[in-house]
């Protein structure tokens, strides 16, 4: 058996969404597995140099939960990673290989292939679950409760762009380790405007983006680890693009119209434009 998983990158938070909306974007990372080879680990792409191959790595470890949750025991396969996805950018790359564990584990297992399970299992690998409900189910979601999301249709004409830094990154744990434990009422006021504003925005009224990204709650804080991503933000801000940091940072995520384009972000950066994908997790077999 031959199975390949594709899964998206993802854009979590948006604003002031933070651990509840996420975005599907356009840029896809590979996993595929084979029974008839010989068990081992492989990688290509971004940050191959630097992921393991002991079985250790987060798909491994994924595809292990899901069987030991399901009861079932997986055979031996070898498995190679093709990584798009820059790895610790704020892009869901954890998420990423979490949702394509699962999905192999499930379709090795012969199960049913029902997203809101991989949600609940992906979402509790992750601890959260706006990045890997915007894995499986593409497009825009709204995760809610412990690991339930809903999947909303993003306005036609979002036309992302992703600023990547080169030499910069930040980890998951030091971000959220960064975030006040608590706000005052009127700053937790503003977040729940903007949050309704931001799906308004997302889905309907994109010209609402400037006001609808902005937050009190942890873009401040992310962008004080990465002072070149905080002066990027700001020139853009200036400029009257529609911009927030990108899941943890430092990566951000901007949004160009025909008027307001989002200039190249100079050496030390790459920039994606990356249409939304409508599509979440696929696995594929040969």
């Amino acid at each position: 058996m031959r199975f390949t998983a594709r899964v998206p990158a993802t854009s979590a938070n948006l604003g002031p969404g933070f651990d509840c909306f996420g975005l599907a974007l356009d840029l896809c990372n590979e996993v595929t597995v084979d029974t008839e080879l010989e068990p081992g680990m492989s990688w290509e792409g971004e940050g191959a140099a630097e992921l393991p191959t002991d079985g250790t790595d987060i798909v491994t470890q994924a595809m292990a939960r899901a069987a030991e949750g399901a009861g079932g025991a997986l055979p031996g396969v070898a498995i190679h990673g093709v990584n798009r996805i820059p790895l610790q950018r704020g892009l869901g790359s954890s998420s990423a290989a979490r949702v394509a564990g699962v999905a192999l584990a499930s379709r090795l297992l012969g199960l049913d292939p029902d997203p809101s399970r991989m949600l609940r299992l992906a979402s509790a690998l992750e601890g959260h679950g706006d990045n890997a409900a915007a894995a499986i189910f593409g497009g825009l979601t709204l995760a809610f409760g412990d690991r339930d999301a809903v999947r909303l249709e993003p306005h036609a004409s979002l036309r992302p762009v992703v600023l990547v830094p080169d030499h910069t990154t930040v980890s998951t744990e030091a971000a959220r380790a960064a975030l006040p434990r608590s706000m005052s009422l009127s700053d937790a006021s503003f977040n729940v405007g903007r949050s309704a504003l931001a799906l308004l925005a997302l889905t309907q009224r994109p010209d609402l983006l400037a006001d609808a990204l902005e937050d009190r709650l942890h873009q401040q804080v992310r962008l004080d680890l990465a002072p070149d991503a905080e002066e990027l933000f700001r020139a853009l801000k200036r400029n009257g693009v529609p911009v927030c940091v990108s899941g943890s940072g430092p990566t951000l995520l901007a949004f160009e119209t025909d008027d307001r384009p989002v200039p190249e972000p100079g050496a030390g950066w790459r920039a994606f434009r990356l249409p939304v994908r409508a599509l979440g997790v696929e696995v594929l077999e040969g």
